[in-house]
């Protein structure tokens, strides 16, 4: 095994940042072949994410964490996206239902440290269930969502799950994003017309007013905005993310040293 860090991505980083979304999904599938899987917990972006894999066509699995708590509009937006755009989407789910854990935790949510704990258990754990499977995992992160996500790298380590997060509309623009949207009649979970501009669970995710921050729905009652469930890496500190272990010739492939492929 060889050890891929962070720091070994900075070049193709840069060069990637001039590359366009459907290029590095061409450009995954390519390196990574059936060890590659995107992600999308059915909002605008990994939405838009779907649409590409369907357009270009790039056949890759989709991977989807059901919480047990989300909003049967989001349920009924993977449903459609299955079914209008032919993808392939496994559905994950916690140990425990919500009741269940509630029986044994008490309402984990109404506190920061209790949020914290509800999020591993119902989003990050039932993630881990697909470590070996992939070595690399597409997701919707953009730059422009702001917060902890201004500085999202197009490639990133993660190293919980020993695998590469990749992130092709790292550089998207929010009017990017609502062009293509509109251009291409992209599937969208209907709570985004109804004041919501990120989807979590039901229990922790409220509309937002104009002249708020876009997260400002999200675990409101814990404020001050800036809360995050962790299943992204890029989401916390940089330094739980330095380095991942690969086969050899994978580490090669990624840093282009040996292969014919280019974009």
């Amino acid at each position: 095994m060889a050890r891929l860090t962070q720091a070994d991505l900075v070049a193709l980083n840069r060069a990637f940042d001039d590359r366009t979304p459907q290029e590095l999904l061409l450009w995954a599938q390519e390196i990574f072949g059936d060890r590659v899987a995107a992600m999308s917990s059915m909002q605008e972006s990994g939405n838009v994410i779907c649409h590409m894999l369907y357009s270009i066509p790039v056949k890759l699995p989709v991977v989807f964490v059901d919480t047990g708590v989300l909003f049967q509009e989001t349920l009924d937006t993977r449903d459609q996206l299955m079914r209008h755009y032919g993808l392939s989407i496994h559905t994950l789910t916690p140990a425990m239902t919500m009741v269940e854990q509630t029986e044994k935790y008490g309402i984990l949510y109404l506190t920061a440290d209790g949020q914290k704990q509800c999020c591993e258990m119902r989003k990050s754990e039932p993630l881990d269930a697909v470590k070996g499977q992939y070595d690399a995992l597409i997701g919707s992160l953009r730059r422009a969502d702001g917060g902890r996500r201004g500085i999202c790298p197009i490639l990133a380590i993660d190293t919980r799950l020993n695998c590469l997060r990749i992130n092709p509309l790292a550089n998207f623009t929010d009017e990017q994003l609502e062009a293509y949207i509109r251009e291409n009649s992209v599937i969208l979970n209907p709570l985004h017309k109804q004041g919501y501009s990120t989807i979590g669970c039901n229990r922790c995710t409220t509309p937002v007013v104009p002249g708020e921050p876009k997260r400002a729905g999200r675990w409101r009652h814990l404020g001050p905005w800036s809360v995050y469930c962790g299943i992204n890496p890029t989401d916390l500190d940089p330094e739980r993310s330095p380095a991942a272990d690969f086969p050899q010739d994978l580490v090669d492939r990624i840093l282009c040293r040996e292969t014919d492929f280019m974009i």
